[in-house]
Parts: structure tokens; sequence; C-alpha cells
């Protein structure tokens, strides 16, 4: 312990060292914050110059602020960006705000009803480049606002489909945002809705203008064929939702994402890593990795069997791609690894898609396709972070990038539920990993389904610190918020000696109070 407390104090030493010479902040001055859901354009999920939170001191952290919503249906979803000292995200109420990042006081606020004549939510996180902020909504509009001013520089609807919406976050890269659709129409548990029509799509979109560049399309045009027991149209292949975020290699200027199951049918790019060609939306190579994968919510429910026809043979598995991939080198080697909903994490070649390693993580199970690798992980130079949802117990994996060997894993602790909020809803609490990991040199951030959040070590595993969230905050915009299972959509941003995290996600612990987005940092000297 003693030696791990050395490098620790080193490690930090020479970040301090680099930042005051300024080699970190000029040559990647986005490094030091958290300007896009990804962390950066790689996918890596990791801050590299954050030296004040360090295996020493993140048993120190404590509450600096939290950011109360109100009482809403739905959780929260917007992982923050943090430029410029302020912090930018959406809440489930359909506002937009940018606040202080050291003390949460707003600074503006948008609201998403003044476009598009209708309410909407954002369902994913901002990216913040050149002076402005995009993100996307439930109704499938991307907005670009004035970063300084939040006023609208334009906002566009993208999306025909009545259900289609943005759960994918933007990534801007060479004057363009790339942006993933995904769907509300596998939801419907209607047997007289005429399944399904919906094609997921990725998009690059010009980021000043808002014209779209290139479209590529996951599923052929579904078409009639036939109809389901209840008389309605069957139409098929459909779905392939990309619901995760895109990552770049600048070196090659090939954009990878992860694609969703088929809604209907049997067919085109489901459960799919694609490379393309960020310039053209060209083809680079694709790799399927589950033979048959159609689900809807429909599937769920009882007597179902003619609508879900993987219900007999298997098939109805809901194994999609949701988590968004990472881009890393091992021994001048670039790959590119992504985790799936059956609890496998692959590795594939970036230039040829050869498969390299695989490694199952948890095994499927939980029903829905929930036991795996939800969200994202993290990268951070020397191991590959990834934590499993309910994996019987959920738990977090440190592995070796060159080959998937196991450093270390950590069960979601088996006394998470027994004490703290959790503890009055043994009925609610479940030990699993909704939120993507995030590091930071040395520290590894996760938050679990029993309202904690904890601060990892990542040499060893070991739990450095850990918070309860499943109480009442007092906001400090004058809403009181409520916190619970740590939300999923988007996991910990680490910038400036801080820490936030949205908390208040499915299973939804009761409180009269709406959720809440929490900051965290170090005590003052």
């Amino acid at each position: 312990m003693e030696k791990f407390g050395r490098n620790s104090r080193l490690l930090g030493l020479v970040a301090i060292a680099l930042l005051l010479s300024g080699s970190v902040a000029s040559t990647h001055p986005w490094r030091a914050e958290w300007s896009t859901w990804q962390g950066d354009k790689a996918g890596s999920r990791h801050n590299p110059a954050e030296y004040r939170i360090n295996p020493v001191t993140a048993g120190k952290l404590e509450l600096k602020w939290a950011f109360g919503y109100p009482k809403t249906q739905g959780p929260p979803k917007s992982q923050p960006a943090l430029v410029d000292g302020k912090a930018y995200f959406g809440s489930p109420d359909g506002k937009f705000y940018a606040t202080d990042a050291k003390t949460g006081v707003t600074k503006w606020t948008f609201d998403l009803a003044s476009v598009g004549g209708g309410p909407a939510v954002v369902l994913d996180s901002p990216t913040v480049a050149r002076g402005k902020v995009y993100f996307g909504d439930d109704r499938g509009y991307v907005y670009a606002l004035d970063q300084r001013t939040g006023k609208p520089v334009w906002a566009k609807d993208f999306d025909e489909h009545p259900t289609a919406r943005h759960t994918s976050s933007p990534l801007y890269h060479d004057g363009r945002i790339y942006l993933g659709s995904s769907s509300g129409e596998n939801d419907s548990t209607d047997k007289n809705y005429p399944c399904c029509t919906f094609r997921g799509h990725l998009d690059a979109i010009d980021a000043e203008t808002g014209e779209r560049a290139w479209r590529f399309y996951t599923m052929p045009e579904p078409k009639p064929n036939g109809s389901w027991p209840s008389g309605a149209t069957r139409y098929e292949p459909a779905g392939g939702g990309v619901w995760s975020s895109p990552v770049i290699d600048e070196r090659t200027n090939t954009v990878y994402v992860g694609t969703g199951q088929n809604y209907s049918g049997s067919g085109g790019d489901f459960d799919s890593l694609l490379a393309l060609d960020a310039r053209t939306g060209g083809v680079r190579w694709k790799q399927q990795v589950t033979r048959s994968d159609t689900w809807r919510a429909l599937c769920i429910k009882p007597d179902t069997d003619g609508y879900c026809p993987g219900l007999k043979d298997g098939t109805a598995l809901d194994y999609d791609i949701g988590a968004t991939p990472n881009i890393f080198r091992v021994n001048g080697r670039t790959m590119v690894g992504i985790g799936q909903k059956n609890g496998v994490y692959h590795v594939f070649d970036a230039k040829t898609g050869e498969v390299v390693w695989r490694r199952q993580l948890s095994e499927p199970g939980h029903g829905a396709g929930v036991s795996g690798v939800q969200w994202g992980s993290s990268y951070d130079g020397e191991k590959l972070y990834v934590a499993s949802y309910y994996g019987n117990p959920g738990t977090l994996f440190a592995l070796d990038p060159a080959n998937g060997d196991i450093k270390w894993q950590t069960p979601s602790p088996a006394n998470g539920c027994s004490w703290g909020g959790a503890a009055a809803h043994p009925d609610i609490c479940t030990f699993a990993h909704a939120p993507a990991v995030t590091t930071s040199p040395g520290v590894v951030y996760e938050g679990a389904n029993d309202g904690k959040f904890r601060a990892y070590s990542a040499q060893t595993g070991q739990v450095l610190w850990e918070y309860d969230t499943v109480r009442d905050f007092a906001g400090v915009n004058g809403v009181t918020g409520h916190g619970g299972a740590l939300a999923g959509s988007g996991g910990a941003v680490v910038s400036d000696g801080m820490v936030y995290v949205q908390s208040g996600y499915w299973p939804m612990y009761p409180s009269e109070h709406g959720t809440v987005l929490l900051a965290f940092g170090l005590p003052r000297r």
C-alpha cells in the first residue's frame, strides 16, 4: 500500500509539472475538460489531466452542490459536458441548462418546447465545440445553441419517423457532428400496431449550418409482408437503432458505432459494429456479433408467440450493442473494442475488422438483455475498465487490452442494499451497474443500482470511496431532488478537481421529489 501511495503521489506531481509547463494544456487543451460524452474522440472516457483527485485523495471527496429536477416520469439521462468553467446538461422536464461548474448557479436556460411546437426531453448528452453546444431530443430534433447565451444557432428535425429519438450523443470532428438515431417504436405493446417501420441510422451533419452531409441506414427499407395475428400489417425488416454514441479514429478518419436489434423480421446491420468513412459514410468493414435477434417490448408480455417468433426458437434476445466503442493501441496495432448486452466485450483490428479477442464477463439472463455491458467502458492507456449491469452480481472488471485477461474484478459490494437509503427498499435494491465507466489517473468511477456512487483503485479494484445518493438534496436552483440508482445513458464526468454524476435511474426509489445532478470535490485547503 505504501508503494502504491508513493507512486500515486509521484503521478500527481508529474501531472502538476506538465500542467504548469503548459505541455498538457497546450497540446490537448480539451483534455482537462470534458466536452463530449465519450471523453475524447477515441471514446476513452478518461481524463489524463486530472491530478487533484487521485488514489490518495479520492477518499476525501465531498458533495459540493446538487441541482434538483422537478418531479417527472423519466430519469435524468443527460450526462453533463464541462467546458470553460461551466456544466451543460439537459433536464427530464424539457429544459437545457448551463451552470457554473464550481457552484451550480444557473447561467442560462433553454426550453426545448420553444422549438417544434411541443414538449421534448433531452435523452442524450451534449458536446461543446467551437462556441456551440450540440445535443438531440426525444423527437428527432438536433440543436446547436450558442455556448455563451444559450440562444439557438440552428435546430432541425432530422427524422421523419414519428417515434425517432436521439439517445446517441453527438461527436464533433472536423467541422461535422456525428449522431445516431434510435426509436421508441419497439416500446409499443399494442398488438394492433403495424410493426415496424423504423430504420436506424447514423448522420453526419455540418456543425455550422445543420445541413446533413450523409446518412448511413442500418436497415433496408421495411416492406409489407403479411399481417400479425391481430390483422395489423407486418413490415420487415426494421430496427437496428443507433442508441449508443460514435467514436472516431483521427489517424484513419474512420467512425465506429454500434447498432441495435431487429424490431421485426431479420436483416440489415443489426447487432453490429460499423466502421465507416467519416468523410463519405462508406463502409470500411462491419462485424455482426449476433446471428439472430428480433425483439420488442411486446415480447415480455404473455401469449405473444405470433408476434415474437423468436420466443420459440430462442432468438428473441435483445442482445444489441448499446455501448460506445473504445479505440486503443497495443504494440503499435490500433484496435477497437465494444461491450454487448450479452456480457461479451469484443475487440477487433481497427483497420480490417478482424477479431482479436473476446471476453465473456457475465452470463446472459435477467431478460431483455440487461445482464451485460449496457452503456460504455473506459481505457486509461494501461487497462480497459468494463462493468456488467445485472451480472449476478454486476461486477467491475479491469482487462488487459492485449488479450482480455482479467487483471482484477470487483463485484457490486454485498452490503450495498443493507445500508443507506436503499436499506429501506429491499424489494427495489439490486446489485447492478447501469452507468458507463469513467477513469482518471489511478481512479475508476462507477455507480450502482443500490444508489451508491463509488471510486475504485485502478491498480487493485479496491473501493476507495463511496457515497449514498438515496436521499433528498436541497438543490442550488431551489428545487429539492432525490437520488437513487446511479443513472445509465452516461456515467461520471471528471474535470478540474470535480466529479459530476446523475442520480435517480431505474429501478426508481420512491420519493415525492424529482431526481438530481450531484457535484463532488475535495475539501478546501
